[in-house]
């Protein structure tokens, strides 16, 4: 299987569970992990045969920055429920963390979802 990567996003957004982490932005780290088969990409050098990071990378900037979740499991599975919709993605891993909500540690998900 390929794979199409995308690591060291960061982006603003006003999400968690706790009033005092929804009133102010955070950042949250994004590290995507797309099973993609990149053969007709690799012999036709169009980005039309290629899984184009551009729009993945809007999908999870829009969702972060836009409309806020309580939690990130939800933020996690509103972006990948997203970027499956284009159905030459076989599979996905996607982690989101919650880069400076503590001094000591990094919390965060990662949730591995097939596409149907």
């Amino acid at each position: 299987m390929d794979y199409v990567h995308i690591t060291n996003l960061v982006f603003l957004g006003k999400h968690g569970y706790y009033s005092e982490e929804r009133l102010t932005e955070q950042k949250f780290g994004i590290e995507v992990k797309m099973g993609f088969d990149n053969a007709p990409a690799g012999k036709s050098d169009n980005l039309e045969d290629a899984l184009d990071y551009q729009v993945v990378k809007k999908i999870i900037k829009e969702r972060i920055e836009g409309s806020s979740s309580y939690l990130v499991e939800k933020l996690a599975e509103d972006i990948i429920t997203e970027i499956l919709k284009d159905k030459r993605i076989k599979n996905i891993e996607f982690t989101i963390k919650k880069v400076a909500v503590w001094e000591n540690g990094v919390p965060g998900v990662t949730v591995f979802r097939e596409n149907k």
